[in-house]
């Protein structure tokens, strides 16, 4: 992606978490969402916090390993990176040997699971910044899973976000690969399925 589509989508994440951080953060941390087991691969190794996001948690253990992306091609993780856009979080990359396909990992933090819905629905409807004529499909994983597909504004790349909640994270994942070659539904769905089960995990469930 480029450094233009790239600024974008940070400025999407942030926008999205100032949308559900207004008027929420009073609200207390709230209990897990619904239970569930983490997937094969899943890094199990962080507990839950137990009081409001701070931006001293560590949340890496709620990522994905890079063993758990199943495809033909071998992906490689990045380090995690706290506190992504200045929220509590976590995130990380995930690449081929030769870069020509990306997966960007992205978990905010928030107050409760409304915070959380709010910055979903804030990044859906800034997507025409990040997305060239974007289409949009419902996605069942987590609440409000959602796809968006497109290429990027200058052509450059093909991307499919794959976005939901699971309850108080909110988390993105940013498919980059060739312009005009998405990466395949099925693909998604499992990186997605693998993702929502850590979270989980890290909540408590």
């Amino acid at each position: 992606m480029t450094r233009t589509a790239h600024a974008a989508i940070g400025g999407l994440a942030a926008a999205a978490l100032a949308v559900s951080l207004a008027g929420c953060g009073s609200h207390p941390a709230s209990s897990t969402a619904k239970s569930g087991s983490a997937g094969s691969g899943a890094n199990t190794s962080s507990a839950a916090p137990t009081s409001a996001p701070g931006h001293g948690a560590d949340y890496s253990g709620w990522l994905i390993k890079a063993s758990d992306i199943n495809a033909p091609e071998v992906f490689t993780a990045g380090p995690p990176i706290s506190s992504p856009n200045g929220q509590p979080g976590v995130a990380t990359t995930f690449s081929t040997q030769d870069g020509s396909h990306v997966i960007r990992d992205t978990i905010q933090v928030l107050a409760d699971p409304t915070a959380a819905m709010n910055a979903l629905n804030a990044a859906k409807g800034a997507q025409s910044s990040v997305l060239k004529n974007p289409i949009s499909q419902p996605a069942d994983i987590g609440t409000g899973g959602t796809t968006l597909l497109g290429d990027a504004p200058d052509g450059s790349k093909g991307i499919s976000f794959l976005m939901f909640t699971e309850g108080k994270a909110f988390v993105t994942l940013e498919f980059d690969g060739p312009v005009d070659s998405l990466a395949p539904p099925d693909f998604v769905t499992d990186v997605g399925q693998r993702q929502d089960a850590a979270v989980k995990k890290g909540l408590g469930g």
